[in-house]
């Protein structure tokens, strides 16, 4: 059974919850990544910021990317899957949430993040189909 430590990118970089919106975006540039996972000051995941997120709840919105911290752009707990979990429940995860990325995390520390595009290598074509399926539903 392959597990989600087996196809997820290791070493994922955080950006803090005090850490201005225009840094995330930044660091985002740097990395070339989409996403970026928001830790508070104990290193312990506090929840995902995306492009998405900076582009239509802070650019317009006419919010100042400067002034407005990644923190306030967290909403609720954020959703991961254990490193030793098995892809099937990292895809069941993905899609009853309808999210594209997922934290990896090894106890209370975050180890990599998984993309649809890491499961879409690892597995055979109808199971990513059937996950596609899920994140595009209403």
């Amino acid at each position: 059974m392959t597990k989600a430590r087996e196809i997820m990118t290791p070493n994922a970089e955080c950006i803090r919850a005090d850490q201005t919106v225009a840094e995330a975006a930044r660091k985002m540039a740097e990395l070339d990544v989409g996403a970026l996972p928001i830790c508070g000051e104990d290193d312990r995941l506090k929840g995902m910021i995306t492009d998405r997120d900076i582009t239509v709840k802070v650019i317009a919105q006419g919010k100042d990317p400067n002034s407005v911290k990644a923190g306030d752009l967290q909403q609720g707990e954020a959703v991961t899957i254990g490193a030793d979990d098995g892809i099937e429940e990292l895809m069941k995860t993905m899609g009853q949430h309808q999210v594209r990325r997922l934290p990896v995390i090894d106890g209370h520390k975050l180890v990599g993040i998984v993309a649809q595009a890491d499961v879409a290598r690892a597995m055979p074509d109808q199971p990513v189909g059937d996950l596609l399926d899920a994140l595009s539903a209403p």
